[in-house]
């Protein structure tokens, strides 16, 4: 089934449809449609389109300050964040986002909870022997956590299991202070909240860019603002299966 979640949405995101385009165009052999995914690509790899679109993907603009989160009895940073490489008997990490395990961190230094639960994030291609979570449990002893602090979930393959593995290790009426990317907050609370559990968000990993100046350099394509664009498009794909397909 996961495997089916990662490969599905590929056909409607707007690289595929700007491929799917084209080749319409080639084979009836009519340039409109050519030219309308040319100008497609190019308006979705602006910095300028790319960001306002990942603004309102990501809701607020800027993280909430510690001090105005209230207290839980636990905070649950979800996994996502790194990839793991191992050689022989040892293994070497590669940071994608840091600002949730930073974040998760960063609150428990303030008191904010008693417990830190790290989601284990592993995929089933994968060839690493530990999930994410027991990486991250290493990583958040050396910032100075005590480890009986720290719990680890099973093995989870996406958000929904993430929310499931952290019930099974809390009590009904405890509250989470949830931590992950700001795109994928409201998704990720919703389904926490539908396993009963009360949710306090704190996000965090913002893409998108504050309020600057736009020159003309917003208006030249780019790969990156392109992948931007994309990740925007499968969070909403991810929230319109969840919230309408699988409510």
């Amino acid at each position: 089934m996961i495997y089916l979640h990662k490969i599905l949405p590929i056909f409607i995101l707007p690289v595929m449809i700007v491929i799917q385009l084209i080749c319409i165009g080639l084979i009836k052999k009519k340039n409109k449609y050519i030219y309308f995914a040319l100008v497609l690509l190019y308006v979705i790899s602006t910095p300028f389109f790319s960001n306002n679109f990942f603004k309102l993907v990501e809701g607020s603009e800027y993280r909430t300050p510690i001090n105005k989160i209230d207290n839980a009895e636990a905070i649950v940073v979800l996994s996502g964040m790194l990839s793991v490489n191992e050689v022989g008997n040892s293994y070497y990490i590669e940071w994608g986002d840091p600002d949730r395990f930073f974040g998760g961190i960063d609150l428990m230094k303030a008191g904010k909870a008693s417990k830190l639960i790290f989601t284990g994030g592993k995929m089933p291609w994968s060839k690493s022997k530990k999930n994410e979570g027991e990486i991250l449990k290493e990583y958040a002893i050396l910032n100075g956590i005590i480890e009986k602090q720290i719990i680890v979930t099973k093995d989870v393959q996406n958000t929904e299991q993430e929310a499931v593995a952290v019930k099974e290790l809390i009590k009904s009426n405890e509250s989470i202070i949830l931590v992950t990317s700001a795109f994928h907050m409201l998704r990720a609370k919703r389904l926490f909240e539908k396993q009963g559990i009360n949710v306090i968000p704190y996000k965090v990993d913002y893409k998108s860019h504050g309020n600057g100046l736009t020159t003309i350099i917003d208006f030249l394509p780019n790969a990156n603002s392109l992948a931007r664009t994309e990740n925007g498009f499968r969070e909403l794909l991810g929230r319109l299966f969840y919230f309408l397909i699988k409510p």
